[in-house]
C-alpha cells in the first residue's frame, strides 16, 4: 500500500493496523478544523507568494466542499489513509489536481495535528464550562424553590448539625462555577498557535508569516521557539484532564448525596422516571443509574489522566509517535463528561424534595447539641472545651432516658451545671439552630434570601 508521504515500498498492512492504530477513527471529529487550519495556511501562503492566486481558489474551493461532504457523511476517514490530515490532502489533491498537493508547503503533520487538535479542544473546554455553569444554575434554581426546605447535615455519615437544601445547593453550585472557571483557565495553554512550527523546528528558507494564521484561525497568540510546541504537546491536555476529573469529582459528589436520599430508608427525594430505570426481575424498583454512572465516570476521567501523563513523561525532544495516544483520553473524558452534565442538569431541575422526611431526619441523632454547647459558651462565659463535655454528657442522658435533647428536663441538664435555664431550649430545634446561623453563607432564612438574590441576578438573561 502506497502512502501519501512515501513513495518508496508498500507499508506493512500489519505495521499500517499498528500504527495508524484508532487514531484515524478519533480524526473524524478533528476533520472540520483541520480544514479551519488548512484555509488559513493557503491564504497565507498566497499573501507571502508561495501560493498563485489560481491554486488557493482551486485550494479554498475543494477544502470548502469537502468539509461540507464530510459534515454530511459523505466520505470517511480510512485505515489506508493513516489518518485524518492525511485523508484530506489526499482527497483535496485527488478534487483539485496539482494545486493540492502544493498545501503542505511549510508545514508538518505534527504541527497540523496539533493545530486542528487545539481548536477543536478550545471550541469542546467552552462548551464543558457552559454544561458546568447548566449545573450550577439548576443547583441554584433548587435553592430558590426550596429556600425554606430544612436538610440534615452530616460528617462521618452520622447526622451532624441542621442544615438546608438551599445551603447543599448552593455549595455545590458554588464549587462547579470554580470548576468551570478553571476550564476557562486552561484555555491560555491552548489558545496559543503551534501552526508553522513543521516537525519541531520550523521551516528554514519559508518567509511564513504565522501570526497571519493565527488572527485567521482566532488563536491569542502565536507559540515560539518553535521547540516548544512539542514540548507542549499534551501539557495543555493533562491540564484540561486534570480540571475535568476536579469538576467530575463534585458531581460524583453530588451524585452519591442524591443516591443516598433517594433510598427508601433515607426517602428525601424522588428522581424523575427519565433519570431511572427498571430492574430485569424485581417489577417494584426504579434504580438510579444515570446518577450512579456519574458518580463512575471520576474514576474514569482520572484514569484518562493518569494515561496521558504516563504517556508524555519521559518522551525527548520533538516528535514521537508515542504522541498519537494523546487523543484517546481526551477524546474519552470530553464524551463521558458532556454526558454526566446533561444528565445532572436534568435531575437536578426534576427531582421532588420530601420536605416532611427531611424536617424529621434534620431533629433527629442530637443534631442540635453544638448548638447547645455554643449556648454555654455565650450564656454561662463556659470555655468550649467545658461546654462540650457538659453538652456531651446531656447527650448521653437523653439518649438514656429515649429523649430528644430538646425534651430533657430541666432538672436533669442543671445537675449537668445548675446555672443552665429553660431558655436553653431555644436553640434546641433545628429552625431555632438554623436561624441562629447568620454569618456570610450561613443557614439563616435572611442570609439565604441574600444568597439567592445573587444567584438570580446571576441567573437573569
Amino acid at each position: 500500500m502506497t502512502r501519501l508521504w512515501d513513495k518508496g515500498a508498500p507499508l506493512d498492512a500489519r505495521v499500517l493496523a499498528y500504527t495508524a492504530g484508532d487514531d484515524y477513527l478519533l480524526d473524524e471529529r478533528l476533520v472540520p478544523y483541520d480544514v479551519q487550519a488548512s484555509l488559513a495556511h493557503a491564504r497565507m501562503l498566497h499573501d507571502q507568494q508561495l501560493l498563485s492566486a489560481q491554486d488557493l481558489a482551486a485550494i479554498t474551493a475543494g477544502l470548502t466542499e469537502l468539509g461540507q461532504a464530510h459534515a454530511r457523511g459523505e466520505w470517511r476517514i480510512e485505515l489506508a489513509d493513516e489518518d485524518g490530515q492525511t485523508a484530506l490532502e489526499a482527497r483535496l489533491t485527488q478534487k483539485i489536481g496539482e494545486a493540492g498537493a502544493r498545501i503542505h508547503l511549510g508545514r508538518s503533520r505534527n504541527d497540523q495535528v496539533l493545530t486542528a487538535l487545539r481548536l477543536y479542544l478550545r471550541e469542546a473546554t467552552r462548551e464543558l464550562a457552559a454544561g458546568a455553569l447548566r449545573v450550577a444554575d439548576a443547583l441554584e434554581e433548587l435553592a430558590a424553590r426550596e429556600h425554606a426546605t430544612v436538610l440534615p447535615g452530616y460528617t462521618h455519615m452520622q447526622q451532624a448539625m441542621p442544615s438546608s437544601v438551599p445551603l447543599w445547593a448552593g455549595g455545590f453550585a458554588a464549587e462547579i462555577r470554580d470548576d468551570a472557571a478553571n476550564l476557562e483557565g486552561v484555555l491560555r495553554r491552548l489558545g496559543r498557535n503551534p501552526l508553522g512550527s513543521a516537525a519541531g523546528y520550523g521551516a528554514p528558507g519559508l518567509p511564513l508569516d504565522r501570526d497571519a494564521t493565527t488572527r485567521a484561525m482566532g488563536f491569542d497568540s502565536t507559540q515560539s521557539p518553535v521547540t516548544a510546541v512539542q514540548l507542549s504537546r499534551g501539557k495543555a491536555e493533562a491540564q484540561l484532564l486534570f480540571e475535568l476529573s476536579l469538576l467530575c469529582q463534585d458531581l460524583g459528589r453530588m451524585a452519591a448525596d442524591l443516591l443516598l436520599f433517594y433510598t427508601q430508608e433515607f426517602a428525601f427525594i424522588s428522581l424523575p422516571d427519565a433519570f431511572t430505570t427498571g430492574s430485569s426481575i424485581m417489577p417494584q424498583k426504579r434504580n438510579p443509574d444515570a446518577a450512579e454512572l456519574i458518580r463512575a465516570k471520576a474514576g474514569r476521567i482520572l484514569g484518562s489522566l493518569v494515561n496521558l501523563t504516563v504517556v508524555m513523561k519521559g518522551l525527548p525532544l520533538a516528535y514521537g509517535k508515542d504522541m498519537q495516544e494523546d487523543k484517546p483520553p481526551v477524546f474519552e473524558a470530553f464524551d463521558a463528561l458532556d454526558l454526566s452534565l446533561a444528565a445532572m442538569t436534568g435531575m437536578i431541575a426534576d427531582l421532588t424534595p420530601n420536605r416532611a422526611a427531611m424536617a424529621a431526619a434534620a431533629g433527629q441523632g442530637f443534631s442540635t447539641a453544638t448548638d447547645m454547647a455554643d449556648w454555654l459558651v455565650r450564656t454561662l462565659n463556659m470555655p468550649f472545651r467545658e461546654a462540650h463535655h457538659v453538652t456531651g454528657r446531656a447527650v448521653a442522658r437523653a439518649e438514656a432516658l429515649g429523649l430528644d435533647l430538646q425534651a430533657l428536663p430541666l432538672a436533669e441538664l442543671q445537675a449537668l451545671d445548675a446555672r443552665i435555664t429553660e431558655n436553653l431550649r431555644a436553640v434546641l430545634a433545628p429552625a431555632d439552630s438554623i436561624a441562629s446561623r447568620s454569618s456570610l453563607g450561613g443557614t439563616a432564612p435572611r442570609e439565604v434570601r441574600r444568597q439567592i438574590s445573587l444567584w438570580k441576578a446571576r441567573l437573569a438573561p
